[in-house]
């Protein structure tokens, strides 16, 4: 068992006081894990469940010994495992369908899919990440979540501030920290921390949130979030803020099942809640309300989309082509020309090669015009990129589905559902 530093126990007596014992006991305890629901479809089945996570929407906690992120339909995009504390952030943020918003600092992509769901589809998500590998791994998983109104960007906040200035309407900071909050979910990150780990962790968190209060229009809102515990990477980065920004104010939020915020700023304690250690503050800009948009023409790519109709009904049709695929590039994204961008918008329609096929994110997000429903096993064999078998009526393509949920295409001739799933994705034998 990797200890607790010294050091980091020090700091917390005066946060805790007399449940300083209790807070150490709770590292004695599994950590909590967590699972969110897509709104796509009815969720499935998922052994395990434990209680509701009554700040979130469609989440539960998890038995100790679940492990769902093995299953088919976790690559379907059925659900996201996400850290049951982790979830408060983005319910804070409280983004409203046709909001513009931006996640500053969204690898892996649990919150900003969170996000993406609480849009429903209308405004836009710019989900952003410095490391272009993390940005992989983001772009990859809000294609899986069927996030249809994303883009993901590769860029340093202050880049993205320079390019957007007043942009979005709301903005998450999830702010790269010392982690204190992970420690029972995470031991080995004990033994990178030492008593300036916050100092350090703060002077680069107040650059992060003063580039993002750039692009935070007037009377927009912004979260800045941590999972870390001391104040000086939390109170006292916020306070240094507010200092330097006098047009930003703190806001008072509740979220059920959590303590009330009335001064705008939210700890989550591990012994006290079904969680991890989290770290919630909820800002608004002084201002005018959002000005109301104009409406823009749809203009479809007209050839593309009767091509897509013929393999399924989808929520979106393809408007613009990002180099071999047509995707939807949603309307309220801002230009995002002259930045790195990892993802332009949602794939429906791969141009790669001599015909157009469909994309694996079309067979995600829509209702196929031909499905084949396999069981758990064949799911997995499917996965692995096998070939199955399919009724020997059944010619072209056709979606392998789990439980109503579509795992990606396959190409159905001669009795034979020839393997289309991406060979990147492919789970190993």
């Amino acid at each position: 068992m990797i200890p607790l530093p010294a050091g980091y126990i020090d700091q917390l007596r005066p946060l805790l006081g007399s449940s300083l014992s209790d807070f150490l006991a709770c590292y004695q305890a599994p950590a909590r894990r967590g699972i969110r629901f897509s709104i796509r479809r009815r969720p499935p089945f998922v052994s395990g469940l434990d209680a509701a996570i009554p700040w979130a929407r469609a989440a539960w906690t998890l038995q100790a010994d679940m492990s769902p992120g093995q299953h088919p339909l976790h690559e379907a995009g059925a659900y996201y495992l996400q850290e049951p504390s982790a979830m408060a952030a983005a319910s804070a943020l409280a983004p409203k369908p046709g909001d513009l918003v931006l996640d500053l600092c969204a690898a892996p992509g649990g919150k900003a899919s969170q996000i993406g769901d609480q849009l429903m589809g209308q405004g836009a998500l710019v989900a952003n990440e410095i490391n272009p590998a993390r940005a992989r791994v983001l772009s990859r998983n809000l294609e899986r979540m069927g996030i249809l109104n994303a883009a993901v960007t590769n860029e340093s906040p202050a880049r993205l501030a320079e390019k957007l200035p007043q942009a979005f309407d709301k903005i998450l900071v999830d702010a790269p920290c010392s982690g204190e909050g992970m420690f029972r979910r995470e031991p080995e990150s004990r033994l990178q921390w030492h008593q300036e780990s916050p100092q350090g962790c703060a002077q680069r968190q107040r650059e992060v949130l003063k580039s993002a209060a750039q692009m935070l229009r007037p009377g927009g809102q912004m979260v800045y979030s941590t999972c870390t515990f001391n104040e000086t990477e939390n109170e006292g980065v916020i306070a240094q803020f507010l200092k330097e920004h006098p047009d930003f104010y703190l806001h008072p939020f509740a979220l059920p099942g959590l303590p009330e915020a009335p001064e705008g700023l939210l700890r989550i304690w591990p012994h006290l809640h079904s969680g991890e250690g989290h770290f919630v503050a909820l800002l608004k800009r002084e201002g005018a309300d959002k000005p109301q948009a104009l409406p823009r023409e749809n203009k479809s790519l007209k050839h593309l989309k009767a091509l897509m109709d013929d393999w399924a009904d989808a929520p979106a049709s393809p408007n613009q082509i990002a180099g071999k695929t047509a995707v939807y590039q949603a309307f309220e994204l801002p230009d995002l020309r002259g930045l790195r961008v990892t993802r332009s918008g949602y794939p429906l329609i791969d141009l790669n090669g001599s015909r157009p096929k469909p994309a694996h994110g079309l067979a995600l997000i829509s209702q196929p015009r031909q499905t084949l429903p396999f069981n758990a096993e064949e799911a997995r064999l499917f996965q692995q990129g096998h070939p199955l078998l399919a009724p020997d009526g059944l010619t072209g393509w056709a979606a392998a589905c789990l439980e109503g949920w579509p795992l990606g295409w396959g190409k159905a001739t001669g009795g034979i559902l020839k393997n289309h799933y991406p060979k990147g994705l492919r789970r190993p034998l």
